[in-house]
């Protein structure tokens, strides 16, 4: 059985906020990269006990969130998405499962929060609010593929939860911040859900071990598939102002994929 792992940095216990975790020059980014890569090989582990035979390992944090040095040898490594969405996964793969996942822009008690960048205000598919786990769960969906495992914070988990009845979720923090935050530029969004409660990083890398190695036990049973919503597809960007430019919107659509929607160029314009 093929697992295509889906990572993030946002999403992981002990990554306490953007500026001095995420980022290439911030001070704490190599202990946030191997905080990660505990929690993915943490779901390794769990996979392989419950029955996986192969997993891939994508890479999705924009300047890199795996160090490969830690990383469980009984995996492959993917970075770099040359063609796009659905970023290699494909019908080869027998499901899909995230780890250090964070929720999407404006959510309410999420931490760090955001949808590609901390820009979006909303991101809409046929009037169905998503963000990076939407996305890919979609993509997935559209080659029937099911929705594994989920583990980030409690605000991810419930929306992973609500598009995919029947995935297994684990959360490894719960975000303080009430609100959405809507009213704010890119700059004070970004600054805005830097609270949370955190699990241990060793607690949280043994409930994904058992969180990954359940659902790999009831992936039979379960095998859930996110709902896409039926075509044609529309896509509404919605990105927030900034210092120097206002709100922007960008709509395109797609009359039978998806998948061809998620790869359409932006055309934003500004909002009336």
């Amino acid at each position: 059985m093929r697992i295509y792992l889906m990572t993030d940095l946002e999403g992981v216990a002990g990554v306490l906020n953007s500026k001095d975790w995420c980022l290439p020059e911030s001070r704490y980014y190599e202990q946030a990269r191997d905080l990660l890569t505990h929690e993915v090989s943490a779901a390794v582990d769990g996979f392989i006990a419950g029955g996986a035979t192969e997993v891939l390992v994508a890479d999705g944090h924009g300047a890199g969130g795996i160090n490969p040095l830690l990383l469980d040898p009984r995996t492959e490594l993917m970075r770099g998405f040359a063609m796009g969405w659905p970023f290699n996964l494909d019908q080869g793969f027998d499901a899909v499962a995230w780890v250090g996942q964070h929720a999407k822009s404006g959510s309410e008690y999420a931490h760090l929060p955001h949808t590609q960048s901390f820009r979006y205000l909303d991101l809409t598919v046929n009037e169905h609010s998503i963000g990076e786990f939407g996305q890919l769960a979609l993509c997935a969906a559209e080659l029937d593929i099911p929705c594994l495992f989920f583990s980030g914070d409690s605000a991810g988990c419930l929306e992973a939860q609500r598009l995919c009845p029947g995935i297994e979720t684990v959360s490894v923090k719960r975000g303080t911040t009430p609100g959405r935050g809507d009213e704010l530029d890119e700059e004070q969004y970004m600054q805005r859900n830097t609270g949370a409660i955190h699990r241990h990083p060793e607690k949280a890398r043994m409930l994904i071990r058992e969180g990954a190695e359940r659902a790999m036990r009831y992936y039979s049973a379960r095998r859930p598939i996110a709902h896409l919503p039926a075509a044609p597809y529309q896509r509404t960007a919605v990105f927030r102002r900034t210092a120097t430019k206002a709100q922007t919107i960008s709509v395109e659509h797609h009359a039978d994929s998806f998948i061809a929607l998620m790869n359409m160029p932006y055309h934003p314009e500004p909002v009336k």
